[in-house]
This record gives structure tokens, C-alpha cells and sequence, in this order.
């Protein structure tokens, strides 16, 4: 009598299930690009050119049809339910499950946002996967519209002529490629980073994985280069990098919604700490968020693009500045893309995050900023699970963040000098000065 062998799968570590699930969230969210998805068509702005800047775009649902996902939107978010299943019979409801699961069912709802392209649908799936202007800050009333009008108020007030010599645009697109790759070879050692032309981007750079893009056509001026090495090498390529190279925690390579605020916080902050970041430079990106609160609360493009004019920008600029709200959305209002509140957002949280680890006496969570594609929240989760080997530390660290003395008190006096902070203290000091 035979007797049929019993089929048994082989035992798992840990780390080895993490892997195997992470590895499945990474192929999965591949073809899925977002920005890609919402882009417009170069007629768009000729269209609206030629009307003198006068006519309301039209970008509709069927335009949005028109731009293929790439991907069968069902089956997709049928397969990142499958993942969940797994994740929760595999790893159950610890702190790296919890981290999983998130992911894909962001994932599942950034489906949906985009096969909702052109509605108010897509605006709310937005709002719950990048925030609004009406969010408060975790543990206060305080919300990020509140803090960007501040800024206005500020940065509107500043003189730009006393603070410096201005730096004139004249670096060519194709001066600035050369500029930058040698800067960022000396940076990143033996890992090629490529910085490459473009024609097809918006913005004047863009980074991926471990290239940079520089639209072709545009002109930068020095105070531009150092930048983008900051913003757009030393931060999210590095930590593309740092998360490539994670064995097991393969997630930390992929970017999805809930890391956004903390990745885009960490470049503008790096930009202040570096000092290479200057009052126009703030300007634009506390504008984006002003001009996602208008939009989401009811002003059209035309009304976006005409408050960006009155802030002094050129038309192209005023165009593209409003485009970015727009997209996905409805040109009519109501509904923006309010992805760009993550840059105020995300500063005010990550410099917290600095201060109150500092006076906690847990720098040792600082580093792991830069292991890959993080949220603030999983910091905790990544510094517990290092020593197991399921984490590896991140290679591409900036030099502050390699040292932490400098920074420490850096920190420290921030912290001090917000609690001596008050309305009284600040009156004093502004009718002192108003006085001298």
C-alpha cells in the first residue's frame, strides 16, 4: 500500500513573510501614476492663451477617459484587497502589518480617486488621502490654513531687496544637467543618479527613483541648482535609494499618500537648514496652499489664476501655478487636487517631530527619516524592528542629519524659544523695532 505523501509548505520567518508581502505592495502599485493620470493636454494652455487669458478651461470627465490608467482599475483594487487579506492572516495586527495594510488600502482608494477623475469624487478621495487646508495639526486647533495666511502676512512684508543680491535666472536646462550630475556623483559615490532632460514635464524639475528631471527650456539661476541638489537629491532621490535598498522592508521604496506630507516636509525643511531656501522660494509653495483653500472653497480657475496675477506672477506661471490645483478636479470649484497642502503641512509636522524628539532624548529616531518613503508615524514601528535585521539603517543621509550635534541645538533653542513665545513677547519686539 502506497501512502500518498502529506504536501507541507515550508516554514517562514518573519522577516521572509514581511518580504513576500511587501515585494507583492511594490509590483502592485507600479503602474499606478498618479500625476500621470491627471496631466492636461498641451492644448488646454493654448487654448486658454489665446483667449487672453479670459476663458474658463474646459477639462471634463470624457477628457479624463480619454487618458488611459494603464491598468484595469477593478482588477487592481481587487488584488490590493487580496494583499490585506494576507497581510492580516500572515502578520495580524502588529505594527508593520498595520503599516501594510494602510498602504494598500490607500492604494485602493487612490484607484478610485482616479476613476473619478473630473468629479467631486475625486476631490473627496483626495482630501482623505492627502489632507486639506482645513486640517487641524495633531493636538491643537490650529490648521494649516491658519498657519499658510500666517506665512502670507510674513512674506508678503519682507523687502526682497535688502535681504540679498539677487541671483539672476541665466543657467541654461542643459548647463544645469551638467551642474548637477557632478554635484550629485560626489553625493552619491559609485550609485549612479542621473539627471536628465525633459520635455514633458510641468514643473521646472521632477525626481523619480534615481534620475532627476530638468524641463528642457527652462533657466535657473545658482541659488535653483542648490535646490534641487537639496530638495530634489538630497531628499527624495536618497530616500528612493535608501529604500531600494531594504531586503525585507521593501515598502520604504514606494511613495503612497500617507508618506507624502513627511517626504515633501523633510525636502523644505532641508531647503531652511541648508539656508538655501529664500522668501520667494516660500512664497511658492505656501501660495500652493492658499490657492488649494480657494478652490475647495468654491473659487473657479479663473479666480485661482486671477489671485495668483495679483501676487505678481507671470501668466504662464499664473497658468500652471492653477493647473496643479485643478487637475483631476473640476475647473469649476469646489473640488481640487489638494495634494499641495503637503508642503505646509509637512513642515510644520516634521520640524515638531525634530523639536520634540530632541527634548524627549530620542534622536536615535531622527536617522530613520531617511531609511525610505516614511510616514512620522511609522518611525516608532521602524526603530523598534532595526535590530532584527527587518530594517536596515539608510545610507544616503545628509551631513546634518550624520551629525546630529549641530542640529540638536538647532532644535533645541527652536524649542525653547517657542515656549518663551507669546503675543505680548511678540508685540514687544515688533513695536521696538517699528521704534528704532
Amino acid at each position: 500500500m502506497i501512502v500518498p505523501q502529506r504536501v507541507t509548505r515550508p516554514w517562514l520567518s518573519y522577516k521572509e513573510r514581511v518580504s513576500r508581502l511587501a515585494q507583492r505592495l511594490v509590483d502592485a502599485q507600479r503602474p499606478i501614476r498618479v500625476l500621470n493620470a491627471i496631466k492636461w493636454d498641451a492644448s488646454v494652455f493654448e487654448g486658454f492663451r489665446d483667449s487672453n487669458w479670459r476663458k474658463l478651461p474646459s477639462v471634463t470627465q470624457e477628457d479624463y477617459a480619454r487618458l488611459g490608467l494603464g491598468f484595469d482599475p477593478a482588477n487592481k483594487q481587487a488584488e490590493f484587497a487580496a494583499i490585506i487579506n494576507d497581510i492580516q492572516a500572515s502578520l495580524g495586527g502588529d505594527g508593520i502589518g498595520r503599516i501594510l495594510r494602510h498602504t494598500a488600502e490607500q492604494y485602493i482608494d487612490v484607484v478610485e480617486m482616479l476613476q473619478s477623475r473630473g468629479t467631486r469624487r475625486f476631490y473627496e478621495l483626495s482630501r482623505q488621502l492627502y489632507g486639506s487646508p482645513k486640517d487641524a495639526f495633531h493636538g491643537g486647533d490650529t490648521q494649516v490654513r491658519d498657519v499658510a495666511q500666517q506665512m502670507y502676512e510674513i512674506l508678503t512684508g519682507l523687502d526682497d531687496s535688502v535681504l540679498g543680491a539677487e541671483m539672476p535666472r541665466e543657467i541654461t536646462a542643459e548647463h544645469a544637467v551638467e551642474v548637477l550630475n557632478t554635484r550629485l556623483a560626489e553625493y552619491f559615490g559609485e550609485r549612479t543618479v542621473r539627471v536628465i532632460l525633459d520635455d514633458g514635464i510641468v514643473a521646472d524639475a521632477a525626481a523619480g527613483s534615481d534620475y532627476i528631471k530638468i524641463r528642457r527650456g527652462a533657466l535657473f539661476s545658482e541659488r535653483d541648482l542648490k535646490l534641487l541638489e537639496v530638495h530634489e537629491g538630497w531628499v527624495h532621490v536618497a530616500t528612493s535609494m535608501n529604500g531600494q535598498a531594504q531586503p525585507v522592508a521593501r515598502w520604504l521604496s514606494i511613495g503612497p499618500p500617507r508618506v507624502a506630507s513627511t517626504q515633501e516636509g523633510l525636502a523644505a525643511l532641508l531647503e531652511v537648514l541648508t539656508l538655501t531656501s529664500h522668501p520667494q522660494r516660500a512664497r511658492r509653495l505656501n501660495d500652493r496652499v492658499l490657492a488649494v483653500d480657494k478652490a475647495e472653497d468654491g473659487a473657479d480657475f479663473l479666480e485661482v489664476f486671477e489671485w495668483f496675477r495679483t501676487e505678481g506672477y507671470d501668466e504662464e506661471t499664473c497658468f500652471w501655478n492653477t493647473q496643479r490645483v485643478f487637475r483631476g478636479g473640476m475647473v469649476s470649484g469646489g473640488a481640487p487636487f489638494t495634494k499641495d497642502i503637503v508642503y505646509t503641512y509637512g513642515i510644520v509636522s516634521t520640524l515638531n517631530f525634530l523639536t520634540s524628539a530632541i527634548a524627549a532624548g530620542r534622536a536615535d529616531l531622527i536617522r530613520w527619516l531617511y531609511v525610505g518613503k516614511v510616514a512620522l508615524e511609522d518611525l516608532q514601528t521602524i526603530a523598534e524592528h532595526a535590530h532584527e535585521g527587518l530594517v536596515r539603517p539608510p545610507r544616503y543621509v545628509p551631513p546634518m542629519f550624520r551629525d546630529l550635534n549641530g542640529l540638536s541645538i538647532w532644535m533645541a533653542i527652536s524649542s525653547f524659544w517657542g515656549k518663551l513665545q507669546n503675543e505680548a513677547v511678540q508685540e514687544h519686539f515688533k513695536s521696538s523695532l517699528l521704534r528704532s
